[in-house]
């Protein structure tokens, strides 16, 4: 054998004898976590300790339901959500999240939190996004079709039984005061609580097929109807569970893929339901529309009255527009929680 080929013998023999690194193990090497961390926030003086989960009716116990999606940009907006709850917190510790998730990214997700909140007390449940994509019709813009837009649904049914409010909140809005204050409200009677907005025109949520069906327009009969915004809600569970609302949001689901009754993704099936039976929560809880209408996403002011809660409802969302260097003005509002690692705008390499 020629010398030559004899030495490349020998290297590819010693090649297949060295040991591979496996993926997970170059994976850890490399891989950077996408969020800083988050300071730890501490439980004022005059806190009561959560004993929750071990104490599964604790009144000191807050509640707060969010969804997590991995493969989106929308996680980014989770992370300030969540940021800002905690720092505006009186008892931080007493706060537990509930994050709704499709299986398959829970390894990363759970890796993301704990290393952004170290100290956060959350659990991740299971969204299968088969419970509902059969019944998702397309709307005016994509990102409402997506399963986990619908997840919301079905909090009574993923959560824990001994969970029996909720506070809902989308991944697109910062709370800017003690949440304690929005989970305290009373529902009386009501299954839900938002801030109602009664001066909209209500019409315009649903299409001409729909008022005028001898039959669909009935539904709103004895009730006053008034729009209210599904990305921030206040929920008893319990009531939730006991009449199936999931069976009644479903229900009009179903309708409008037969009929295309309504344009705009999960929020006419609980105006469908709801409208006219919720519990008016101040508006200072969702001053919404930030990210402008569903089309063009163009700046928008707050509404008028005090701030307990920026929500970017809308097409423009705040980190798109801060990155792309061409922010709104209320957009500055939102940076401040932004834990995102920049990637360097220079490399070694």
């Amino acid at each position: 054998m020629p010398p030559g080929n004899h030495l490349i013998t020998t290297i590819l023999f010693l090649l297949i004898l060295l040991p591979l690194p496996s993926p997970t193990t170059a994976t850890a090497i490399t891989e950077t976590p996408k969020f800083r961390e988050a300071p730890a926030f501490r439980n004022g003086k005059n806190c009561p300790i959560s004993k929750w989960p071990e104490n599964p009716y604790d009144p000191s116990t807050i509640h707060i339901a969010m969804t997590l999606d991995y493969s989106s940009p929308y996680l980014r907006g989770s992370i300030a959500g969540v940021l800002s709850v905690l720092q505006h917190s009186t008892c931080p510790e007493n706060t537990f999240f509930h994050f709704l998730a499709v299986r398959r990214h829970f390894n990363h997700l759970n890796k993301t939190i704990t290393s952004t909140f170290p100290y956060l007390n959350f659990n991740l449940y299971n969204f299968n996004p088969s419970l509902v994509r059969h019944l998702i019709s397309s709307s005016i813009r994509r990102a409402l079709d997506q399963p986990l837009n619908y997840a919301r649904i079905y909090l009574a049914d993923l959560l824990p039984t001994t969970v029996n409010r909720i506070i809902y909140l989308d991944s697109d809005l910062i709370v800017v005061d003690d949440v304690d204050k929005l989970w305290n409200i009373e529902l009386n009677d009501r299954v839900l609580g938002a801030p109602e907005y009664c001066h909209a025109n209500f019409t315009h949520y649903f299409t001409h097929k729909f008022w005028f069906h001898p039959i669909f327009p009935k539904t709103f009969e004895n009730r006053t109807p008034c729009y209210f915004n599904t990305g921030v809600m206040v929920i008893d569970l319990q009531k939730w569970r006991n009449d199936d609302y999931t069976q009644k949001l479903e229900h009009w689901m179903r309708v409008q893929k037969r009929y295309r009754i309504y344009e705009l993704g999960s929020l006419p099936p609980f105006l469908l339901v709801f409208a006219g039976n919720v519990k008016q929560v101040e508006h200072r809880w969702n001053q919404h529309g930030l990210g402008g209408d569903n089309l063009e996403g163009q700046c928008r002011d707050l509404h008028p009255g005090p701030v307990s809660l920026l929500h970017w409802s809308g097409k423009g969302k705040p980190w798109l527009r801060l990155d792309s260097k061409k922010p709104c003005p209320l957009d500055s509002l939102w940076a401040p929680y932004d834990l995102f690692r920049h990637q360097s705008l220079f490399s070694d390499s």
